[in-house]
């Protein structure tokens, strides 16, 4: 054998050696499992699994159209590496946003994409059921966005009613988003800023909250402007003084009313 082609073997070896050796993912992300291990995992008692809803909509022009769903996937996993027993299931990104034609709503602006509220539940009850398949005892619906919070309660109501004699339950846990719109702004206010500054989307509290989960997900430079994006553009307050330090607490608010109530349905049951 040629000294290239020996040294081509060994290498070939030596890769299948690291490949044979490599260690199950110690992810809390079900994607990035093999069935195997989601089946041991299961077995282990894993079997609480967060569904993320995110939604892809426009956000001004300095956030980007994934917002939702980068958002509502981080802190899912944070939640869950915290509660210790829990797995998160892929981010839902498609959801109601309002009429395409005529468009309504986000769906004026280009990159929204929205789904009927009726197959939007559907889509939320067989993610479910497939979850109840595989052995999932509950099952924590979560979101990022705030027009389809009663969808989350009415399917996980639906399905409990369904479920009732049996020990696997939905769990819709609202305080995600309610410690958005709720606490968090009352600790901005607390931080000096304004209610016309914090705004409803897009504004002060949308981009500081996506600066300190994902920074690439903002354009800076749009936060440097002398006059702020407008209505017209998509937003709703003005990002200008945004930071990831003032996001930061809404982080923090979040994982931990979410996993408080997650705990506090868990121990119900």
């Amino acid at each position: 054998m040629s000294p290239l082609r020996a040294l081509f073997a060994c290498l070939l070896i030596g890769v299948a050696t690291i490949v044979q050796a490599a260690p199950a993912p110690d992810s809390v992300y079900l994607e990035d499992l093999t069935w195997t291990e989601l089946r041991d995992r299961l077995k282990a008692g894993q079997t609480t699994v967060i569904v993320p809803v995110g939604g892809t909509e426009q956000s001004g022009p300095h956030i980007a159209l994934g917002k939702h769903n980068m958002r509502v996937r981080v802190l899912a996993g944070r939640i869950a590496s915290g509660l210790g027993n829990a797995l998160v299931a892929p981010v839902i990104a498609y959801v109601p946003e309002g009429a395409v034609s005529p468009p309504a709503g986000h769906m004026r602006f280009a990159g929204t994409i929205t789904l009927p509220e009726a197959a939007f539940e559907t889509t939320l009850e067989y993610a479910a059921r497939s979850f109840r398949q595989h052995g999932f005892r509950d099952i924590v619906l979560i979101g990022d966005h705030g027009g389809y919070q009663k969808s989350l309660v009415r399917v996980a109501a639906r399905l409990n009613r369904d479920w009732a004699a049996t020990p696997v339950r939905v769990h819709a846990v609202e305080d995600y988003y309610q410690a958005v719109e709720t606490d968090f702004v009352k600790a901005l206010k607390r931080q000096g800023f304004r209610d016309d500054e914090i705004g409803s989307h897009a504004g002060l509290a949308d981009t500081s909250l996506t600066l300190a989960v994902d920074p690439r997900l903002v354009r800076s430079e749009w936060l440097t402007r002398g006059t702020p994006p407008g209505v017209a553009d998509g937003v709703h307050g003005d990002p200008r003084r945004s930071t990831a330090a003032a996001g930061q607490a809404g982080v923090d608010l979040i994982v931990s009313r979410t996993s408080e109530a997650i705990r506090r349905d868990l121990v119900r049951r």
